[in-house]
């Protein structure tokens, strides 16, 4: 999912019709989004995770007993490695799917992001909806979530509100360029970034929302002081899509499946010299595994488990966490990795589009085959 819903504060001709004052065109936006998004996750889809099969060797299976789902990043130490992605926030409707998210993070003890916050800052009556995060999670790891137009100030504020561990910062050009209300000008991320990463006090990881890094905007990144990038690639919710079905000039669906996927960002972006994340696309504990073994982190979910939460309720969600934190770790029994850094030594044999993407790239994918050496 875009892991933020943004809200922006540019402005377009396409802008549809579906309010009269801004607090209620961001309500209907946000529903919107939030509808658009789950009808996304309704059926199974094929992914570039199919193509980074791990290789089995009989022999090296370990014993679960031993295996430890903690990840150690430059900054960043959680728990386990897996977390709850930037969804929404806004309006009482969101506010109520986000109290819901941080008791399941809660209870499971992930990870939980935001959604956007800027409008927190244009309509205080939203900061309820974002702070429940914190209140129904009071000792979780919680990350507020920006658009790069704030100001280093408007950041800060949104971390405190929050009482945040982290700030995701989401990079969103291709969603922005087909949304209807989208900004139209990004000169000034850079610059803007920048500032924030001195300014706010937490770790700042910086994000796409669905099109994934490049190994230039990774490495620009770590040089502008972010603690860790999140690649987000497509995948997994479609915003350009569904800004295009947004649209009331006929859309730019064209747009769909915009730019690289999570494994592509991986591979392209690895010993980048910052820890990455990775989101979208993720469809069951082994795409986790397999994004470990690519180099992640840690890897974000949204849209899966918002599905879930939309249909089958809170406890089902908690449920569905609980067992893919398990399932992960027999996973990692499986291909002998005691813990999720281990996992980098697992050989990964990586076909069919994904492979085709290295050669193009210059990254040679048939090294990843014999990592381990057995």
């Amino acid at each position: 999912m875009t892991g933020d819903f943004p809200t922006t504060s540019g402005g377009s001709d396409t802008a549809p019709n579906t309010g009269h004052t801004p607090a209620e065109r961001d309500a209907v936006r946000k529903a919107d989004h939030v509808r658009l998004a789950s009808e996304q996750h309704a059926e199974p889809r094929g992914h570039d995770f199919d193509f980074v099969r791990p290789m089995n060797h009989a022999l090296a299976a370990g014993n679960r007993a031993e295996v430890d789902l903690a990840v150690h990043g430059r900054v960043l130490h959680w728990g386990v490695p897996l977390y709850i992605n930037a969804m929404t926030g806004g309006t009482q409707h969101t506010g109520t799917i986000n109290r819901a998210l941080a008791r399941a993070a809660r209870e499971t003890g992930v990870p939980i992001a935001s959604g956007s916050t800027g409008i927190l800052h244009r309509e205080p009556a939203a900061i309820p909806s974002f702070r429940v995060l914190r209140e129904a999670n009071p000792d979780g790891f919680v990350l507020a979530n920006i658009n790069p137009n704030l100001s280093p100030a408007q950041a800060r504020r949104s971390v405190e509100i929050l009482e945040a561990d982290a700030l995701q910062v989401h990079l969103n050009p291709a969603q922005e360029i087909v949304m209807p209300e989208g900004d139209r000008d990004f000169t000034r991320w850079s610059d803007n970034l920048a500032a924030i990463v001195e300014a706010v006090g937490v770790p700042v990881i910086a994000k796409e929302v669905g099109a994934g890094m490049s190994r230039g905007t990774v490495t620009a990144l770590r040089d502008l002081g972010v603690a860790a990038v999140d690649v987000s690639g497509r995948g997994g919710t479609d915003f350009t899509a569904i800004e295009s079905d947004r649209r009331t000039d006929g859309g730019m669906g064209y747009l769909a499946n915009w730019g690289q996927s999570a494994p592509e960002g991986l591979l392209d972006a690895a010993d980048c010299g910052v820890d990455l994340l990775a989101s979208g696309g993720v469809r069951h504990p082994l795409d986790v595994v397999r994004a470990l073994a690519l180099g992640a982190l840690a890897v974000g979910v949204a849209g899966g488990f918002l599905r879930t939460l939309l249909t089958d309720g809170e406890v089902a969600l908690v449920t569905k966490i609980e067992t893919w934190l398990h399932q992960i770790g027999d996973i990692m029994t499986l291909v002998g990795a005691r813990t999720p850094a281990e996992l980098r030594q697992t050989d990964l044999l990586i076909t069919g589009p994904v492979r085709e993407f290295c050669e193009l790239r210059g990254i040679d994918a048939g090294a990843y085959a014999r990592r381990s050496g057995r």
